[in-house]
């Protein structure tokens, strides 16, 4: 049977995420919350739920409905109401994902250019708060999609899959209300992420001559600790951002421009189509990397994740030597 390449692509690509992504991210859940990686509470916070974010939609958009849900017809996963509540925590994933990459580029740029906020603003409490608000919100936005699907068939009563209601595909209401959520995602996301990183940039590169200019003239030559401090962090954050921003423009500029259409289109040979799928998976790759960029970026993260990946050897390796030591005593 005929499979277009682009469906032979996902088959092979998102086994592959889930085997990289869920690791990834558990483990760097697992680092954050020992505390050891030499970060400020506020910058291990952020790192904590966009780790946590990245899991989700590994989980619910790769596993679920890329693996499972394509893998096991016939099954309780294509259940009517079991799909649609995946259809909007798949959209609430994604969109979690994105706004709090958005907080954190915020945060960055506050702690570095506005020295009198920062002690009220760059807070773990600040950081929960905005969390909190951040999910209610997308909660509450993407609830119009429980109410845009039918059941394909009905066997026994019972709904299985799903599909648009052809009032809603074709309501103005509804048109309209996939554009307006197309808008903050093109425009507002990334439009934020590059103003606060360029103004951030801009304000690094006028202190950084200022800092310099003094110290010259002070002929200090100790290493400029806050200066070191300052450029760790700079990486970090511009890190982040290109890699979100690279990976998720093409997903939301095809978004944008097809709309919800892009969701009914089975034409896998459209040129319309062909960009949307491959825009989701860089979209679902951007899930995977956050890890690998803290491992390249950060020298204590890095530390501390050579000591989780080598605790079970050396568990292992301890109770070896325990047991080859009871049995000398024993044979002695």
């Amino acid at each position: 049977m005929y499979r277009p390449p682009i469906l032979q692509m996902e088959d092979i690509w998102y086994p592959i995420l889930a085997v990289i992504g869920v690791p990834a991210n558990l483990l760097t859940i697992i680092i954050l919350s020992r505390g050891n990686c030499g970060l400020s509470k506020c910058i291990g916070a952020y790192m904590m739920i966009m780790a946590v974010s990245d899991l989700s939609v590994i989980i619910i958009n790769v596993v679920l409905s890329e693996i499972l849900i394509g893998r096991l017809p016939g099954t309780f996963l294509h259940h009517k109401n079991f799909l649609i509540a995946i259809v909007y925590l798949m959209g609430v994933s994604l969109k979690l994902s994105q706004w709090y990459t958005v907080a954190f580029t915020v945060d960055r740029y506050v702690a570095m250019c506005c020295q009198k906020f920062k002690t009220k603003y760059c807070r773990v409490k600040t950081v929960r708060i905005l969390a909190a608000l951040i999910l209610i919100m997308i909660s509450l936005e993407n609830i119009p999609y429980l109410f845009v699907f039918q059941p394909l068939r009905i066997i026994g009563n019972i709904s299985w899959g799903v599909e648009f209601r052809l009032e809603a595909f074709n309501s103005p209401a509804f048109v309209a209300f996939t554009r307006l959520k197309s808008f903050p995602d093109l425009f507002c996301v990334f439009g934020s992420i590059f103003l606060f990183n360029g103004l951030t940039v801009r304000h690094i590169l006028v202190s950084s001559k200022s800092r310099r200019g003094f110290r010259s003239q002070r002929s200090e030559r100790r290493r400029d600790t806050e200066m070191e401090s300052r450029r760790k962090s700079t990486i970090l954050l511009f890190s982040v951002s290109c890699s979100f921003l690279l990976l998720w423009l093409p997903a939301t500029v095809t978004h944008f421009i097809a709309g919800h259409t892009m969701h009914s289109n089975r034409d896998y040979s459209s040129p319309a189509h062909i960009p949307a799928l491959t825009g989701a998976l860089l979209a679902h790759l951007s899930s995977c990397t956050n890890t690998y960029i803290y491992a390249v970026t950060q020298t204590k993260f890095r530390e501390e994740l050579k000591v989780l990946l080598m605790s079970p050897w050396t568990l292992i390796l301890a109770l070896t030597k325990k047991s080859s030591h009871s049995n000398e005593s024993y044979l002695s």
